[in-house]
């Protein structure tokens, strides 16, 4: 099967989906991103600025502009963890056809009313991804409707495609590529794409450490299954990449690597701070790559794929806190004082004068088994780095103030 469908991907499909998707799809810019990467050529491609807040419009458009007649009119049916859902509901209500979306009921609320907004039905799926596909192919199978896989089928990939043709337009000399991997449509598009016209160029895949089903599949050289996922970034919360993108991947990507969910936090929080780009978690695990230094980019041009910006704004403080925690931005310490008045005002003079910022204190008098008069105070500070937070820490030491637990 998958030597037939990878027939059916040609270059000719990639350049009829671009010329398909002009009437929905935007040009996402390309930008540099000095601020972030000063001593390298990085650039930023913002799918996470296009229609819908994210690149599956393409695949989602694509594929159902060529549907015939009758399939229209019986309608799809698809599954998404949130934004391949708004691309189907987009494209099924630009061209007049009911769509039915089935999504894990752990979406986010946001994606879910986008989703109804662009005039989808949506039903809510008990688990994670494959469980909504499982009830999608039911759907599909009781309905006559045809499903719209999010990336195990040629026509999406050649839209996702769209994207590499685009690449090389606006960066010709382009040296290396950096993509968020979930399923693998995305990668499997610009992959082959970009490999047919400049096979120089070398193609990475991101995944989050919590949701690795690619990079085990090819290091084992067979489609796997996970048997859990868990990850911040809840759009490449895949349990099992496709056979067709799997083989794509195999043969046209040079390496796909992990990065943890504290590393896709800081890069969430580098866009917004340093280039003013809201990224959700599978967008910016690209940009998580780069600055960890988990692909070489250190010769040439490298462009950093934004797959989405749909991240819901309950969690965005969450994941900023935990950007600001593991950048030493934002720290606890707790020191061991003596029940007298003039501790806490002399602590905070310490800490003032370092130029930290106090946020938060918390005085337990329960003391200790061993010195009934002591008691703890723990502290949360605004700092500038972890050189910062030791400064502070020597600080208090020459104060005479010890620590407990973590900061001994």
């Amino acid at each position: 099967m998958n030597t037939y469908y990878c027939t059916m991907l040609t270059l000719d499909t990639v350049y009829q989906a671009s010329f398909a998707l002009r009437e929905v799809a935007r040009e996402t810019d390309l930008i540099r991103a000095p601020r972030m990467f000063p001593s390298q050529e990085v650039y930023l491609k913002t799918e996470n600025l296009q229609t819908t807040g994210s690149f599956k419009v393409r695949g989602a458009y694509y594929k159902i502009s060529r549907l015939t007649d009758e399939q229209k009119k019986k309608g799809v049916i698809a599954c998404s963890a949130g934004n391949h859902a708004q691309g189907v509901a987009l494209a099924a209500s630009r061209q007049g056809i009911d769509a039915v979306i089935c999504i894990p009921e752990g979406a986010p609320i946001s994606k879910v009313e986008a989703t109804r907004a662009y005039g989808a039905n949506v039903e809510l799926v008990k688990g994670v991804y494959d469980d909504a596909y499982n009830r999608a192919l039911e759907i599909m199978k009781e309905t006559g409707r045809t499903m719209i896989h999010p990336f195990n089928d040629p026509d999406v990939i050649a839209g996702q495609g769209t994207i590499g043709l685009e690449i090389l337009q606006q960066l010709p000399d382009v040296d290396t590529i950096i993509v968020p991997v979930g399923g693998g449509g995305l990668i499997a598009g610009v992959a082959f794409t970009v490999k047919m016209l400049k096979p120089g160029v070398k193609i990475y895949g991101v995944q989050s450490s919590g949701a690795p089903s690619m990079v085990d599949s090819l290091h084992d050289h067979k489609v796997e299954t996970l048997a859990s996922v868990s990850t911040i970034s809840d759009g490449i919360a895949v349990k099992c990449p496709g056979d067709l993108t799997y083989s794509l991947c195999e043969k046209y990507v040079d390496d796909v690597v992990t990065v943890s969910d504290d590393e896709t936090a800081v890069a969430i929080l580098d866009l917004m701070e340093k280039q003013k780009l809201v990224s959700e978690g599978a967008g910016a695990v690209s940009v998580a790559a780069a600055l960890f230094n988990k692909v070489p980019i250190t010769k040439g041009k490298t462009v950093c794929l934004v797959s989405g910006g749909n991240i819901d704004v309950t969690i965005l403080s969450r994941v900023i806190n935990r950007a600001l925690i593991k950048e030493g931005r934002l720290a606890d310490i707790t020191v061991e004082l003596i029940d007298k008045p003039g501790q806490l005002v002399e602590v905070s003079s310490i800490i003032a004068a370092s130029g930290a910022n106090v946020v938060g204190v918390h005085h337990d008098k329960t003391g200790n088994e061993k010195y009934l008069n002591n008691c703890t105070l723990r502290v949360s500070m605004e700092t500038r780095d972890f050189e910062h937070i030791n400064e502070i820490k020597r600080k208090l030491s020459e104060a005479g103030f010890q620590f407990v637990g973590e900061d001994k």
